[in-house]
């Protein structure tokens, strides 16, 4: 094997070409020119004796070779990216700024608190956390990564798991005492159910999904709306556990339907690409799954 083939002279330059599927998004990344990209990668052709690009005037496309090259050298790039960060952060205390994007009560009451105590433990790190439901572009938006629940779509991001976490039914005494208690999934048609960000329940029956279409007069993407219109008796709720807990608590709701409630809904942490992800953001990551390991909800 001669020297030139241990070369990793244009490597980064291929992988980022690849994964932005293009030249002048990976210039974009690498903070670079077009051209110096465009030449890295013609040089690693030249000396590989292949075409690892098929090129036109609207798009880049990976050769059979190329895709081979590509699953190899990924790894590769990821694994020195990371020892470079791990090798400068351990000399230096994280800096700059953390953005978060993240919804819903678990993330409020939990996560939050749980990144407020990382950012403690770094002085030198900003944090900042956006409470949305929107769906977000996390280059053009500038987020490091996401909490979100439910099932996720096929979105080609990272996702891993950060707390399974089981749903519950309530509603006020009152309004069972004016309606009558539902005893089975079904007879949630005839309530008036408060609904947050989808108007079809899943419940469980020996082992299967159950889903139920709802309806009702109140509806909020906003988990402490709903506890707040539960209690005062405008109808059923259906939300993970701990955001009803303090309201069951001190008897202001009542669980209903529990034998068909749905466990192991998860939360979710979200990212784009596990090889862009700065340092600051991989211990943030790593610091809620330790923190959450053992979350019973």
């Amino acid at each position: 094997m001669d020297k030139y083939s241990l070369s990793f002279e244009g490597i980064v330059e291929f992988v980022t070409v690849a994964d932005a599927k293009g030249f002048s998004e990976a210039a974009r990344r690498l903070k670079c020119s077009v051209s110096h990209v465009s030449r890295q990668v013609s040089r690693l052709e030249q000396r590989l004796g292949t075409a690892l690009f098929a090129r036109s005037t609207r798009s880049v496309n990976l050769t059979e070779n190329g895709r081979q090259y590509y699953l190899q050298c990924q790894e590769l790039v990821s694994g020195l990216s990371q020892a470079n960060e791990t090798v400068t952060g351990a000399q230096s205390d994280l800096q700059g700024t953390l953005r978060i994007s993240m919804a819903g009560s678990f993330a409020e009451q939990f996560v939050a608190p749980a990144l407020v105590a990382f950012a403690k433990l770094h002085p030198q790190l900003s944090v900042e956390l956006d409470f949305s439901t929107r769906r977000v572009n996390f280059v053009e938006d500038g987020f490091d990564f996401a909490i979100r629940y439910g099932r996720l779509q096929d979105s080609g991001l990272v996702a891993r798991k950060l707390a399974d976490r089981n749903l519950m039914a309530v509603a006020s005494p009152d309004y069972l005492k004016e309606n009558g208690e539902p005893t089975e999934p079904e007879a949630l048609v005839k309530h008036s159910c408060l609904i947050t960000n989808n108007d079809t329940w899943l419940f469980e029956r020996d082992g299967k999904e159950e889903p139920v279409k709802v309806s009702g007069r109140f509806r909020s993407n906003n988990a402490n709306a709903i506890v707040d219109a539960c209690r005062a008796g405008l109808g059923i709720g259906y939300m993970p556990k701990s955001s009803f807990q303090n309201a069951v608590t001190e008897g202001s709701l009542i669980p209903i339907l529990e034998p068909f409630w749905t466990q192991n809904i998860t939360s979710w942490v979200v990212y784009q690409n596990r090889r862009f992800l700065p340092l600051k953001a991989r211990l943030a990551i790593d610091y809620l799954l330790e923190h959450f390991k053992d979350w019973n909800e």
